[in-house]
C-alpha cells in the first residue's frame, strides 16, 4: 500500500524562520544519529520517519558518519525516500555534515576541500537525492585554514548540491571568523547546530549572542542531555536506557546524586507546568527567540508526539524561570 501523509500535518506544529533567511523549519526537528542505522529494522525506522512527517515534522538532520554503521542513517532514509517519501521531496529539508572519521586515509575527516566534496557526493548517493537542503561543517578543523572549510562550503553552494550552508560545534569566535568568510565569498551562513541543554549552556556566553547578530539560525542538538533531561533516570538506570547499554556517550559516572537530585526538583516543577521533564526542557530552549528548532532523537513515536506537544506550550513564568536557574546553578 502506498503512503499518503496526513492531511492536518501542516496544522500540528509551529514553524520558525531560520534567522533572517527565508527557510522556515518545524520547531521540532528529527535527528537521525541513533536508532536509524543497520542495527535497527528498516520498518522500525521508517515508521519513525513517516509519523513524524504525518505530525508536520518536515526537516530530517543527518550526517555522514550516522549509523551505526558510519554511512547507514543516510542509506535509511534513502531507502524511505524512495519507497515513501519520494513525492514529497520538495516538503522536505534534509541536511548532513562532514567533518568527524569516515574512511581510511588523510582525505577521509575534518575540513579539506577534498574531504567535503567527496564526502557530500558519497551521502547524496547513499540517500538517492540530487542535493540536500543544508550542508554543514560539523567541526572546525584546527589545521585547515576557515579560507579553505568556507571556500569548500560555498562551492557546494554554487554546484547546485546544497541549497544552504551551516556550522556545527564552532565556538563563537570561529562562528564571526567563519561567517565572515562566507559572506565574502556571497554565501551566508544559515544556521548553527551546537550542543545545547539545561545541563551544558556554553552557547549562552557569547555564541547566541554572535547567532542573533549575523542573522543566523540555531538548531541545538542533545536538547535532553541525551536522556538526562526526561523521569527516566530518576529511580536508577533502567535496564533498557542508554546507559546501560553499550553507548560512549553516555557513561554510568554521569549520573551522580547531586545531578539525580537536580533532576528530581526540575522534574517538579515540570508536573507543575503538566508537562513532562523532557517537554519542559525543550519549551526551556524554545522559549528564547534565537532558537530556530530543537533536534530530537527518538525511538518510539510517542516520543515524537510529546516532543510536538512541548512546542505549544514555551511560555514560562518569572518565577518558573528563577526556581529553574536556582536549581541549575546548585552544585
Amino acid at each position: 500500500m502506498s503512503y499518503t501523509p496526513d492531511h492536518s500535518r501542516y496544522k500540528q506544529i509551529p514553524y520558525q524562520r531560520c534567522g533572517k533567511s527565508g527557510l522556515k523549519l518545524p520547531a521540532v526537528s528529527l535527528g537521525l544519529w541513533h536508532n536509524f542505522g543497520e542495527d535497527k529494522s528498516l520498518e522500525s525506522s521508517r515508521k519513525l520517519l513517516l509519523h513524524a512527517f504525518d505530525r508536520g515534522i518536515t526537516h530530517f538532520d543527518l550526517a555522514n558518519n550516522y549509523g551505526p554503521p558510519p554511512g547507514s542513517a543516510e542509506e535509511t532514509l534513502g531507502k524511505v525516500l524512495s519507497d515513501d517519501l519520494k513525492a514529497y521531496r520538495d516538503e522536505l529539508v534534509i541536511s548532513s555534515k562532514a567533518g568527524y572519521h569516515m574512511w581510511s586515509g588523510p582525505y577521509g575527516e575534518w575540513g579539506s576541500k577534498k574531504y567535503l566534496v567527496s564526502s557530500l557526493d558519497q551521502s547524496l548517493r547513499r540517500m538517492g537525492i540530487d542535493y540536500v537542503d543544508i550542508f554543514y561543517s560539523h567541526r572546525p578543523d584546527p589545521d585547515t585554514p576557515f579560507e579553505e572549510t568556507m571556500g569548500a562550503l560555498d562551492q557546494i553552494v554554487r554546484s547546485g548540491k546544497a541549497l544552504y550552508v551551516g556550522l556545527s560545534n564552532y565556538t563563537a569566535e570561529q562562528t564571526s571568523e567563519a561567517v565572515g568568510i562566507l559572506k565574502s565569498l556571497g554565501t551566508p551562513c544559515l544556521i548553527h547546530q551546537p550542543r545545547y541543554n539545561m545541563l551544558d549552556r556554553w552557547v549562552e556566553d557569547d555564541l547566541l549572542d554572535v547567532v542573533e547578530e549575523e542573522g543566523m539560525g540555531c538548531i541545538p542538538f542533545s536538547p535532553l542531555a541525551q536522556g538526562l533531561l526526561t523521569d527516566k533516570y530518576l529511580d536508577g538506570i533502567p535496564e533498557d536506557s542508554r546507559m546501560a547499554g553499550r553507548s560512549v556517550f553516555l557513561r554510568t559516572n554521569a549520573l551522580t546524586d547531586e545531578l539525580v537530585e537536580k533532576i528530581g526538583k526540575l522534574n517538579a516543577i515540570a508536573k507543575e507546568r503538566d508537562q513532562s521533564l523532557a517537554q519542559m526542557a525543550l519549551a526551556w530552549l524554545l522559549k528564547d527567540k534565537r532558537i530556530t528548532s530543537v533536534l530530537i532523537g527518538v525511538s518510539k513515536t510517542g516520543q515524537i508526539d510529546d516532543s510536538i506537544a512541548a512546542s505549544s506550550h514555551t511560555e514560562f513564568s518569572e518565577d518558573e524561570l528563577e526556581k529553574i536557574e536556582e536549581i541549575l546553578k546548585q552544585g
